[in-house]
């Protein structure tokens, strides 16, 4: 176990020091004289699910009139399984006008957040989130985050098993302190705190954050090996029969930083009950906790510890605590991994309307009122609200008889004919949030890649590729947020205006991808993907993709 207590990072005296994530955030809310919070609380709004960040594009403007930086927060959802209904929505909506800037981003783990929420509207926001029956609670920070299940429920007749059992795990995995509800709620201590013990997390929580997926092949629209645990359901005669579960997925790494990685999670085995499943999950977290690396944060995650471990003797300690051993996994299949666009009936006749919305971003603009058109449907009261991994949104569970409504709506705002016209390259596109906001970004990524699909575009079209369901994604930094290394193309910032390309992942999200150039500008970029979509259409296998080929050709250069 890694029990080093002289080695400790900061962040890990930090959280066993904080009175159950309490800090002195009360203190640095009150606090009048700047937009920030005190340098340790910055670490505990984490596990309130908020980031102190900065408007980056304003900083040497306001050093130069010797302001501070322009502080604000982002705030995500704890949303799991990724469902609102149309009332929440239209609380949402309001939220985001009256304490944000007014733009809706639904992140590639199916929530919902939002940005640029001054000092003095963190508790008026938490607040309305609570009267709307949402909370924050645990979306970010050193605990499991947002658990992640296939999206849409005309996938499988079984969805909702997975959905609830999405909602099981994220109710287990929750801390025990109420320190959220004593500082954004009711402003004052609202339990004795000798009532807060948590076995789970204890006074550690996690060296590192825990993600958790739950796919249901044959599509793995969540990505799900990228996660720490991975659920994969099993289906069998018509019905669920258990899940194989696999951990130590990751895509985060560092940049000269050999020892760091991305990596896709192993599988585990088998189990054949729900139980089962919340025991091996939780324990899965105990053995995290307790052999995780608390010294250096940038080799904490799962997939380190397993790495060190060794796959065998992570799933023998697993299995020393849950009392029963995996089952050999069971075979599945994955055929897609992409969001089915535009209208689909389920098994029990209610239909869902999937819409494209470009790397997550809901609002308005003069020629596209996307966000206008969301609130009217919502309003109607006859659509419930569904968020993919892939950042966009269905429109579900509607009655036949209300579908021409919402269908009108759909045409009014452009809203059907922005999907239908996306190109498949823009369709299967992943940005993370990267500047301005994000502390972390050394490049653009949602502000610069639809601009830059826009001129890859006509070079597909050269190769009569236009339609061709290839992935991209893009992320400002090495962090992986934007999931660039599980890409058939991938985009790593390395400084502004500069990336890493990667090729050769595949399309179903079973294989990582390589870096191919280092450190290039947009030129080289579309000259180097000019070459390699000419050389996929003359030498590519029948039926191969471009991630598959891709691969291949990077075999013959080694």
């Amino acid at each position: 176990m890694n029990n080093d207590k002289d080695n400790l990072s900061a962040v890990e005296r930090i959280k066993t020091g904080s009175n159950g994530l309490r800090g002195t955030l009360k203190e640095s809310l009150s606090d009048d004289f700047t937009g920030a919070i005190r340098e340790d609380d910055q670490t505990l709004i984490k596990f309130h699910g908020m980031y102190q960040q900065d408007d980056r594009d304003r900083r040497e403007d306001r050093v130069a009139k010797k302001l501070e930086w322009l502080y604000s927060y982002m705030i995500r959802l704890r949303l799991p399984g990724g469902f609102l209904t149309p009332e929440q929505w239209v609380g949402l909506n309001k939220t985001a006008e009256d304490h944000s800037t007014g733009t809706i981003k639904i992140t590639t783990r199916q929530t919902i957040q939002l940005h640029g929420i001054l000092k003095s509207q963190l508790k008026p926001t938490i607040q309305s989130f609570n009267l709307q029956h949402l909370d924050s609670i645990a979306a970010c920070g050193d605990v499991n985050r947002n658990v992640t299940c296939t999206a849409n429920p005309s996938e499988s007749p079984f969805h909702q098993q997975a959905y609830e059992l999405a909602g099981k795990i994220s109710e287990m995995c929750l801390p025990k302190t109420q320190s959220y509800y004593d500082i954004w709620i009711d402003d004052e201590l609202i339990v004795d705190r000798k009532k807060e013990e948590d076995p789970l997390y204890q006074d550690r929580y996690l060296p590192r954050k825990l993600k958790i997926g739950i796919a249901f092949p044959p599509n793995n629209d969540v990505d799900v090996f990228i996660n720490d645990i991975a659920l994969i359901a099993i289906i069998e005669n018509n019905e669920i029969v258990g899940y194989n579960i696999a951990a130590g997925g990751g895509l985060g790494a560092t940049h000269g930083n050999e020892a760091t990685y991305a990596r896709l999670a192993s599988v585990l085995g088998f189990v054949d009950t729900e139980e089962k499943v919340l025991k091996a999950v939780y324990e899965i977290i105990t053995v995290q906790r307790d052999f995780g690396n608390r010294s250096d944060r940038k080799l904490s995650r799962l997939k380190y510890t397993i790495d060190k471990l060794g796959i065998d003797q992570y799933r023998t300690e697993v299995e020393k605590r849950t009392e029963f051993q995996f089952e050999q996994a069971r075979e599945f299949k994955f055929e897609q991994r992409k969001d089915r666009y535009g209208w689909i009936q389920n098994h029990e006749g209610k239909w869902f309307y999937t819409l494209f919305v470009e790397h997550g971003r809901v609002l308005n603009t003069n020629e596209y009122p996307l966000k206008s058109g969301l609130l009217k449907i919502a309003e109607t009261g006859k659509a419930n609200f569904r968020f993919t991994c892939n950042q966009n949104l269905i429109l579900a569970d509607i009655d036949e008889q209300d579908k021409a409504d919402i269908e009108n709506i759909l045409k009014e705002h452009g809203i059907s004919d922005y999907t239908e016209e996306a190109s498949a390259l823009r369709k299967n596109s992943v940005a993370c949030v990267a500047l301005n906001t994000c502390s972390l970004a050394l490049a653009e990524a949602q502000r610069y890649l639809p601009s830059l699909v826009t001129k890859i575009e006509p070079i597909l079209e050269k190769y009569s590729l236009l339609q061709e369901d290839i992935t991209i994604r893009m992320t400002g930094c090495p962090n992986g947020c934007g999931r660039s290394p599980n890409a058939e193309i991938g985009f790593v910032g390395t400084a502004y205006g500069k990336y890493n390309l990667h090729i050769g992942g595949d399309r179903l999200g079973m294989r990582l991808n390589t870096k191919f150039k280092e450190n290039i500008g947009e030129e080289e970029i579309l000259t180097t993907l000019d070459d390699l979509f000419g050389i996929y259409v003359q030498q590519k296998l029948a039926e191969e993709t471009f991630g598959d080929f891709s691969y291949r050709y990077l075999q013959t250069l080694n």
